[in-house]
């Protein structure tokens, strides 16, 4: 890439972005028009120039929730497997990271990979959900090995703790171990358990603030 990559710059998804630049893995553009009146946006978006190039997505949390189809539907990344943590109303959900994503397919370009994008979108974030008076954030943490991350489109627990999150719950996914067996993304000598060991992680933002969009 080149020193352009410098001079990435990041701000929310607005109404007027729906149909022009990439929602498709956010659902319906019905569904994200109402995502953002509830809560401001629901993604923070990332731009080489005017291309762009990855965001974050985020919804409301909803403890509880259920993925119906598993790894391969978006609530996925609220599916914390029985182990949701009671958190306040005005609490908002990670959801997944499309890093080097430049149009509405499941294609990424490599170059804007492994050079902390995904990092930034975080924090730009999580300095918007403060500012915004949300009171918590609460992610879900994938396993710390290369592979699994670029499938995935998430981030370890290690990278969450380094921002102020605790990591509440561990569990093991079988669909995950699953799939990393099926596509070789088990590096050798490492336990197919800790491959699909997913954590949920929580960062408290204000103790009791009722901030935030529509509650």
């Amino acid at each position: 890439m080149s020193d352009q990559y410098d001079k990435i710059s990041f701000r929310l998804l607005t109404a007027a972005d729906v149909g022009v630049v990439p929602i498709g893995h956010q659902g319906d553009p019905d569904e994200v028009l109402q995502r953002i009146a509830d809560l401001g946006s629901s993604a923070m978006l990332a731009f080489d120039g005017d291309q762009h190039v990855g965001q974050l997505q985020f919804r409301r949390y909803e403890p509880n929730v259920r993925s119906p189809k598993g790894l391969w539907d978006p609530l996925y990344w609220a599916d914390f497997a029985n182990q949701a943590p009671d958190l306040p109303a005005c609490t908002l959900a990670v959801f997944c990271y499309h890093v080097g994503q430049l149009d509405d397919t499941d294609a990424r370009d490599p170059r804007y990979q492994g050079r902390g994008l995904g990092l930034n979108l975080l924090d730009h974030f999580l300095d918007w959900a403060l500012q915004a008076g949300f009171a918590a954030v609460v992610a879900k943490a994938v396993p710390p090995y290369r592979p699994v991350m670029i499938f995935m489109g998430g981030q370890p627990a290690s990278v969450y703790q380094t921002r102020g999150f605790e990591t509440v719950a561990n569990w093991v996914d079988p669909e995950l171990r699953a799939i990393a067996t099926d596509r070789e993304l088990i590096p050798d000598g490492v336990d197919p358990d800790d491959v699909a060991r997913m954590s949920c992680c929580v960062r408290r933002l204000r103790s009791g603030s009722q901030g935030g969009a529509t509650q």
